[in-house]
């Protein structure tokens, strides 16, 4: 095991106990079919790698599907549903209960526990290292994490009400800016004052989250537990996780 792995699962277990959960998909044959009630044609099980700084190194993924009946490593899935647009429209984000109802419903039985499905990770996909990126000239305060989780397809209207009223987003201060940045809020969580804004890049191209968190006197472990339960609400609202940057 990597020591980002270690060090991952070393800080969630200071946070919650136990190791991160997975994410989950359906991959559907065709756009539509879950609308159709049209069964999956497979799943698909990730899992974000993350370095020391709790960014993004890769990502490992497996996938089954009734014709093959096993479980295979399969990073060529887990790049594509991210860079195909086609692809991409026929994934869905799901819970590990929705994603066992399926695997139940294709003939597969008891979905695995996440430790046995862990054991089948070979191949990883992995996401390009860089420093922490500088947004400009003026500098971080000490202790001043800056993230941003990138995710792929857009969201519908219901989702981003619902993240507005989740998060108690507020409007961007700057008419200039309300375009991209959809909304703004505070809170402190675990003892770390965080600034949190949700950005539209492009029209119907991708999704941000930008987290800025002040690391005060809270226990380290709580910023990886963060990160992790934030990318997993906008999952929650059909977007697909691309990857973490840090910016300071």
């Amino acid at each position: 095991m990597a020591m980002s792995d270690v060090q991952r699962r070393a800080d969630w277990h200071i946070a919650v106990g136990g190791d991160p959960p997975l994410d989950y998909y359906l991959i559907f044959a065709r756009v539509g079919d879950r609308e159709r009630g049209i069964q999956p044609s497979g799943i698909l099980v990730e899992e974000f790698v993350l370095r020391e700084d709790h960014t993004a190194a890769g990502i490992d993924s497996v996938a089954w599907t009734p014709v093959s009946g096993t479980w295979c490593s399969r990073p060529a899935l887990s790049r594509g549903i991210r860079a195909d647009a086609e692809l991409r429209d026929r994934v869905v984000p799901v819970s590990r209960r929705d994603a066992a109802n399926a695997y139940r419903l294709l003939g597969g039985g008891e979905l695995p526990g996440e430790t046995p499905i862990r054991a089948y990770f070979r191949d990883r996909q992995p996401l390009p290292a860089s420093a922490p990126l500088d947004l400009g000239p003026d500098h971080a305060p000490t202790g001043t994490r800056r993230y941003r989780i990138l995710f792929a397809k857009d969201l519908d209207q219901a989702g981003l009400a619902n993240l507005r009223s989740l998060w108690r987003l507020e409007p961007a201060d700057d008419p200039a800016d309300r375009a991209r940045v959809i909304g703004r809020t505070k809170a402190v969580i675990a003892g770390h004052p965080i600034v949190l804004e949700l950005r539209r890049i492009g029209p119907g191209i991708a999704w941000c989250l930008d987290i800025t968190a002040h690391l005060d006197h809270g226990p380290a472990g709580a910023l990886a537990t963060l990160l992790h339960q934030h990318r997993q609400t906008m999952r929650e609202q059909g977007l697909i996780p691309v990857t973490i940057e840090r910016f300071a």
